[in-house]
């Protein structure tokens, strides 16, 4: 089924879509028992969860074996890209410069993070 929201993944969803981009396709269990090493969450409620996602277009089930498996539909950086569009055009007003300002005044960079920005940054410049 496809998906139709253009508001993006919730924070749960977030999390589960986290756990299979760095460990790759998991049953419900295997989701359940990485979640559960820094929150409390029950099975039924990830396996509800990670259902409503299956219908949502966010995961793919592979039905071939008893334990079903899950893996993600869009890779991370697309996801990157949605949410953060969806967060630059409702909270920005879609100024990438307010985002970019915000960003840098309201969290610690490290030496590498600030040298990265500043090659895009001057790779921007050669564009204009």
């Amino acid at each position: 089924m496809a998906r139709t929201k253009t508001t993006g993944p919730t924070e749960k969803e977030l999390q589960i879509l986290s756990i299979l981009w760095k460990n790759g396709a998991c049953t419900v269990r295997e989701v359940n028992k990485i979640m559960n090493r820094n929150e409390n969450t029950g099975y039924t409620t990830t396996l509800k969860q990670m259902q409503m996602m299956f219908e949502k277009g966010l995961l793919k089930r592979d039905e071939n074996s008893k334990s079903h498996i899950y893996s993600p539909v869009q890779s991370e950086s697309f996801i990157q890209e949605e949410v953060l569009g969806n967060i630059l055009d409702k909270i920005f007003s879609g100024s990438v410069g307010k985002l970019v300002l915000h960003a840098l005044s309201t969290k610690k960079i490290s030496q590498q993070e600030l040298a990265s920005i500043k090659k895009v940054i001057s790779q921007k410049e050669k564009e204009l």
